[in-house]
């Protein structure tokens, strides 16, 4: 058990997880600019919880309400998720200052279907979806971002989580003040720079033997 309110307390929770880091896989080499970042993750009863440390020189966004295009604001983490024997997937972000973007897509294909003028507003999905904690450190060029992510919010079937497998993939913008474009990044080895390629998506596995979430 921890605090999801105490940064120390979540810090030493995860700090046996699996890191899983992100990175910049369709560049030949990383970009003068890339900031490292970590992801790791666990789970308790019916919740995934993800942790992130993002290296960050210009924590920055102009987010100002829960539900915004995040990733035209400034900095944003990113979340993708779908239950291996499930079609739809959701895509949850959060930004430095802790406001959170849910969206759920019916399958892998319905974007390209879909009519780009339409599609974010279609996707959209209720506020309460999952819950975040994030941390600012400036001084240390860092901010971290806990996310608290019920089963329910992800799964069309409600089940137990142990023994379950979810494809997953968690992105990231990273913004600064007088460059003209984000750097992004991914911990899938995407070809592309396209986040929704779940071909490249890792395996989350919820073990059932003690409680933790293998990537």
């Amino acid at each position: 058990m921890f605090s999801v309110a105490d940064f120390s307390d979540v810090r030493r929770a995860f700090a046996a997880a699996t890191p899983i880091p992100m990175r910049q896989a369709w560049l030949r080499e990383l970009e003068s600019t890339f900031a490292p970042a970590v992801v790791r993750a666990g789970w308790r009863d019916d919740t995934l919880f993800v942790f992130a440390e993002l290296t960050d020189a210009d924590i920055v966004t102009s987010a100002t309400a829960h539900n915004q295009r995040f990733w035209e604001l400034g900095d944003t983490f990113e979340i993708f998720l779908r239950p291996v024997e499930q079609q739809a997937y959701v895509e949850f972000h959060v930004t430095p200052n802790n406001l959170r973007l849910q969206l759920r897509f019916p399958d892998a294909d319905w974007l390209a279907r879909a009519l780009k003028d339409e599609a974010f507003a279609k996707a959209l999905i209720n506020e309460g979806a999952f819950q975040s904690c994030v941390w600012l450190h400036p001084d240390a060029g860092q901010w971290c971002v806990l996310a608290e992510i019920p089963a329910a919010s992800v799964c069309d079937r409600v089940q137990p989580l142990a023994g379950t497998e979810w494809r997953f993939s968690f992105s990231r913008y990273d913004y600064t003040r007088g460059r003209e474009a984000p750097v992004i990044s991914s911990t899938s080895p995407h070809a592309a720079p396209s986040f929704h390629r779940q071909q490249e998506w890792g395996t989350l596995r919820f073990r059932r033997s003690d409680g933790g979430a293998g990537l």
